[in-house]
């Protein structure tokens, strides 16, 4: 049966009705329409479904909603807009990181939770943060320079 459920995401208190034991990417996708997580293996093995939880990049594909109590979620929609990107969104537009784009929300995020815990991340700091993001487009060397050009104007 479903229940309300108040989880803090983007900043904002938002309610949703749901299964205690449905995972927090049905809840962002479904009742709240946030698209930037992506359903990708449902395993927690591809990053597809990335978010920041409490400083932490998260696998949302598998954390149930009941899981999240009075954590801080962030998806790629709170990070920033069309008209003003958010400094890793545009590192990775000018470094024309995305191919197929299917990865990149999980890559983003992934390494939005990096630059928060470490500002000057090496390449390795990067390559170990991204280890559990897939990409089949093979654009991993461009997603890893366009995270130093983040790190690098301060992002």
């Amino acid at each position: 049966m479903p229940q309300s459920i108040t989880l803090n995401i983007n900043g904002k208190d938002q309610t949703v009705a749901v299964e205690p034991d449905s995972m927090l990417l049905y809840a962002l996708r479904d009742n709240l329409a946030l698209h930037g997580p992506k359903f990708g293996c449902g395993l927690a093995e591809c990053g597809a479904c990335t978010v920041v939880m409490d400083g932490h990049a998260t696998r949302s594909c598998i954390t149930p909603v009941s899981s999240v109590g009075q954590a801080k979620v962030i998806t790629l929609e709170g990070l920033g807009t069309v008209d003003n990107p958010h400094p890793l969104q545009k590192a990775f537009i000018e470094e024309q990181a995305a191919q197929c784009g299917y990865c990149i929300n999980g890559m983003i995020m992934a390494a939005k939770a990096l630059l928060d815990q470490n500002r000057h991340p090496n390449r390795n700091d990067i390559k170990q943060a991204l280890d559990g993001n897939l990409c089949r487009c093979g654009t991993h060397m461009r997603i890893v320079r366009a995270i130093e050009r983040a790190a690098a104007q301060g992002a």
